[in-house]
């Protein structure tokens, strides 16, 4: 199965219209009324819907590390890339890696 992305709040919205251009499904937390809403919720949403989170925020790495189920975390540090090259690495791992790979999975970008 193709992997499906869903932005954490964090993340800069010309990511989301990067991906979605290339016809990538890809969420947000405005698109699904989950603005303001803590970590945890997200990370349910995102593993009900098969959606790999995309983040810069470290408590989900912390939250994979407690054992909390999700369908994959993609993380990179805010400050590490411009928001192109974190694009081109979502695409390489949307070209390269299924949802089933992902799953339980953290991909340091």
């Amino acid at each position: 199965m193709v992997i499906r992305f869903h932005l954490d709040e964090h993340v800069h919205p010309g990511i989301a219209v990067g991906l979605r251009s290339r016809g990538i499904d890809t969420t947000t937390p405005a698109d699904v009324d989950l603005a303001g809403a803590d970590d945890e919720k997200h990370l349910a949403y995102a593993l009900s819907e098969q959606r790999v989170v995309v983040t810069h925020d470290s408590d989900f790495l912390r939250l994979h590390a407690v054992g909390s189920a999700h369908a994959g975390i993609a993380y990179c540090h805010q400050d590490k890339y411009p928001i192109g090259f974190i694009l081109q690495m979502l695409l390489l791992l949307h070209a390269c890696e299924s949802s089933e790979e992902m799953q339980g999975r953290v991909e340091y970008l």
